[in-house]
């Protein structure tokens, strides 16, 4: 049908539009006499296909309309509730609430959003005359009503109202705190009228929603893990941090903070809850502001009963605590876009929040749960929520650790020297994630500066580190007589002396947590090698500093022990499928040919069967092998300073 097809069209132009829509809020619907199509609850209007909408009987719809329903609040919206599945023809899809306003309007297209233009009008103290002043008897201006069948019944009575003062159809509604609904019979009248109302009110409102980006300063890697400790009580929390000079004048008093403390309409109570906290007792000493954002957390949780979702840092910036990453993210575009409508609404006579009624509304409102509740994901994996550190993982067995971890619920960072494969790779992580994500940090595991921004962005994207997987290595063979003393020093540098320095580096983030948390585990964990339990001809600077990374291990076990961090080692076989030893070019089974380490192999063939033939379990030694171990050692609480072989039997302990 190619009406739906245009629906679907302009739905997704819109959807995939921050200035229009944050957190797939919004709703489009086409209709004809009989039916009505409107985007299901649950469906994002970026990605939204057929299947995304609900079908409606419209003459059964019409009922709605009709019906006199109870004086009770509840009962009342239980009722139309079930008179709106009954009209559903697609039982599975829950239309949306507003679809009944969706049929009030006689255009066959609707599209109903939040912009943020828009919405900085109908957040000022001066809405109303400011729509008569802009748009006369364009547009029909609708006074803040509580969601559900009474703003259905308000929208109804003014569309009537209109009908007989103008004789003709409104095609613009604007709802005070809410949003609009632009109606026209073809899709390219709806885009044509956004297009000027927006300019319309940006011509009026002359402010510049562009912002330039604010350093996230280093003192966050001594706070936010400390502070996402203290919200973890209910359950491990992800925080992520956002700056700007928008964020940071917010930011920067108690007055500043006042025009973004009280939500502007129903979408932010919805993602951000209805309270938030304000910090600025300054980033100079973090003791200070650690023992203020306690208190201000116990406190908010004792009224609430639930942690906050918003937290506002002077001198840091906007911090999201989110059940999840994806959470996260959705809370600072509502939050931020909140604070592009108060910047707005000074235009407009100031700006014009929610009323303490209008929010317990929508607190208990049935229909908000549930958009909170679909919004939230679900927990499902074994490190759900964890955030985890991989490095070397852009590639090889450090990629195929990441990809089983981001499956099992960790927010992932993918730490590697190669940015254009890092790149990649997180990007494909994401793409098989849920609630969670991955990023790419650009690191040098040898490089002390390297890791200490590697750690910062790793705070500012999930709040804090939970393990730190040491993975990235070298493998360079040769005898003693082919070995030069820069491969020894370069191998042993990357294999020895980076394992000691992602472990200072990471190990005080987990130590500031254990700190706040007292039961609260951290691990680190060396991706070592078989190597590092038994010697290996002709590849003596590798299994060198393997030998000495297990000596490392104990060590660092021993001193972080009381921290609560375990530290742990890994010792796979040989993963003969991955580039170490099947590249065509370097690969370990052509290096092992040139440097005669097989007797009697002349071929590349004659290498890798010669090592599958040491192995008890004719395997190799997979990522999903190793993972397996590595999830073993993050769950179990009793286990540190360990080099666990997952060789298939090749090397066995005594």
């Amino acid at each position: 049908m190619k009406e739906i097809e245009q629906l679907i069209a302009i739905s997704r132009m819109y959807g995939c539009d921050s200035r229009y829509v944050i957190a797939g809020g919004g709703n489009t619907s086409y209709k004809n006499d009989e039916t009505l199509w409107v985007k299901a609850s649950g469906s994002a209007l970026a990605t939204i296909t057929e299947n995304g909408f609900a079908v409606l009987d419209r003459k059964k719809l019409n009922v709605i309309s009709e019906k006199t329903y109870s004086n009770d609040t509840a009962i009342r919206e239980e009722e139309v509730k079930n008179d709106l599945a009954v009209a559903c023809l697609t039982k599975d899809r829950r239309p949306s609430v507003e679809t009944s306003m969706h049929n009030a309007m006689k255009a066959g297209f609707v599209v109903h959003l939040h912009p943020t233009v828009v919405n900085g009008l109908m957040c000022g103290q001066n809405a109303a005359t400011e729509t008569a002043r802009l748009f006369g008897d364009e547009a029909v201006y609708i006074p803040y009503t509580d969601p559900g069948y009474t703003l259905f019944k308000e929208v109804e009575n003014k569309i009537v109202a209109y009908r007989k003062a103008y004789g003709k159809e409104p095609s613009v509604l604007l709802l005070q705190n809410h949003g609009i609904f632009v109606g026209a019979d073809s899709i390219e009248e709806v885009e044509a009228i956004y297009t000027r109302v927006i300019r319309t009110i940006e011509q009026a409102a002359s402010v510049s929603l562009e912002t330039e980006s604010v350093d996230i300063p280093d003192c966050a890697q001594e706070i936010i893990p400390a502070i996402r400790m203290m919200l973890g009580k209910q359950g491990l929390k992800t925080l992520k941090i956002r700056n700007n000079r928008r964020i940071a004048g917010f930011a920067s008093s108690e007055k500043e903070f006042a025009k973004v403390s009280v939500p502007f309409s129903p979408d932010v109570i919805v993602y951000c809850k209805s309270k938030y906290i304000y910090i600025d007792a300054g980033i100079e000493n973090p003791d200070a502001l650690l023992a203020e954002a306690g208190k201000a957390i116990e406190g908010y949780v004792r009224e609430n009963g639930y942690t906050p979702k918003v937290m506002l840092i002077k001198g840091i910036g906007l911090v999201a605590v989110g059940d999840n990453a994806a959470g996260c993210d959705t809370i600072l575009d509502v939050y931020e876009d909140m604070m592009k409508i108060a910047e707005i609404a000074q235009s407009f006579g100031g700006e014009h929040p929610m009323t303490r009624a209008q929010i317990d509304f929508i607190d208990n409102w049935e229909v908000e749960n549930y958009r909170r509740k679909v919004s939230a994901g679900a927990a499902s994996g074994r490190v759900e929520n964890k955030t985890i550190i991989v490095t070397g993982a852009a590639q090889g067995f450090g990629e195929g650790i990441a990809r089983c971890l981001i499956k099992e619920g960790a927010n992932i960072v993918v730490a590697d020297l190669n940015e254009t494969v890092g790149v990649a790779t997180a990007e494909s992580l994401n793409s098989e994630a849920k609630s969670n994500r991955a990023i790419f940090i650009k690191t040098n595991v040898s490089d002390a500066e390297s890791l200490r921004r590697l750690i910062h962005e790793t705070v500012c994207h999930f709040g804090g580190l939970d393990v730190f997987i040491s993975n990235a290595g070298v493998l360079r063979a040769g005898g003693l007589e082919e070995m030069t003393p820069e491969t020894f020093e370069f191998v042993t540098k990357i294999n020895y002396n980076a394992y000691f320095y992602c472990t200072q580096a990471a190990s005080r983030v987990m130590k500031l947590q254990n700190k706040y948390a007292p039961g609260n585990y951290g691990d680190i964990i060396q991706i070592n090698s078989k190597s590092g339990l038994r010697g290996s001809k002709a590849n003596f600077a590798y299994a060198g500093g393997k030998f000495g990374g297990i000596g490392l291990t104990q060590s660092f076990a021993l001193e972080l022990a009381p921290f609560g961090i375990k530290v742990n080692a890994i010792c796979p076989g040989n993963f003969y499928e991955g580039p170490l030893w099947s590249n065509p070019e370097n690969g370990l089974f052509l290096q092992y040919l040139q440097a005669g380490k097989v007797p009697g192999a002349k071929t590349i063939e004659d290498v890798r069967r010669f090592y599958m033939n040491q192995v008890p379990m004719r395997k190799g030694t997979s990522p999903e092998d190793v993972t397996k171990a590595a999830l073993y050692l993050i769950e179990q609480t009793c286990e540190t300073g360990q080099a666990i072989p997952v060789t298939g039997g090749q090397v066995m302990l005594n």
